[in-house]
């Protein structure tokens, strides 16, 4: 490699590897030589290797694997998988895309929790109410993607329904309880991008570059606009991506206008 002068020696191994990967030299799944070996064939330190390869790590390229190596990713044209964000109610039954994710993933986690700063505001209700939680890890059988699922029942607005003694339903099961305790459903969501943290990027299995979708969806009663239960569904967006049917909706009382073609 010819050294650059007045550019950092990590950005040059970095631009090499990064060519070597582009030629096909190194293609997706190649594990690369050890630290020791790149170093010598680059004529560099080993920590300058090192730098380099975090590099590749956080624009996505390479993958280390604990006790295995690093290992160059496959190359990623944008979500593999289209998740329909839609309900169906069929009779007295509702049925959602992803009702099959929860059938192999892990054992759910119920705990007790309160409403916070973010999950008030979406329950319309006061910080510190009681909640139960039930958190879990959810997976695609058909594609593998991966999900992390939250669900948050407000006690006081299930309290008398059989979600009060058996929270871990899935939610298609649970929109059905509530149904039939009288409530008028409708959905309302809401979709933010974060960074993912530590144990979201291992749960998820997803690269140092990947971004996280954050989906909020609330259910609600259509006759008071209360909100019933909140579910989170985080999940990394270079797996996957969210895809809504858009409906046009009259509002009351005002009049559509037309332009005139002259």
């Amino acid at each position: 490699m010819a050294i650059i002068r007045n550019e950092a020696l990590h950005k040059q191994v970095a631009a090499a590897m990064r060519q070597s990967i582009a030629s096909g030299e190194w293609p997706p799944g190649t594990q690369l030589p050890t630290e020791t070996d790149l170093a010598q064939t680059y004529g560099v330190s080993r920590p300058t290797v090192r730098l380099a390869v975090a590099a590749l790590r956080n624009e996505g390229q390479l993958d280390v694997k604990q006790g295995r190596g690093t290992f160059v990713r496959a190359t990623i044209h944008g979500p593999s998988a289209a998740i329909e964000r839609t309900i169906t109610q069929h009779g007295t039954r509702y049925e959602t895309p992803t009702d099959t994710w929860f059938q192999d993933g892990e054992e759910p986690a119920v705990y007790r929790t309160h409403t916070d700063a973010v999950t008030a505001p979406l329950l319309d209700m006061d910080e510190g109410e009681m909640m139960i939680g039930v958190d879990r890890l959810i997976i695609d059988p058909a594609a593998g993607t991966r999900a992390l699922h939250r669900l948050l029942l407000p006690m006081e607005r299930i309290e008398g329904t059989p979600l009060a003694k058996t929270p871990t339903v899935v939610p298609a099961k649970a929109y059905a309880i509530l149904a039939t305790a009288g409530h008028d459903l409708t959905w309302r969501e809401q979709v933010t991008a974060r960074i993912p943290q530590p144990d979201e990027r291992e749960a998820l299995h997803l690269s140092e570059a990947a971004a996280l979708l954050v989906v909020h969806r609330v259910t609600c009663d259509r006759t008071d606009h209360r909100a019933l239960m909140l579910e989170e569904t985080r999940l990394g967006a270079e797996s996957a991506g969210l895809a809504y049917v858009v409906e046009v909706r009259d509002v009351p009382g005002r009049a559509r206008r037309t332009k005139a073609v002259r």
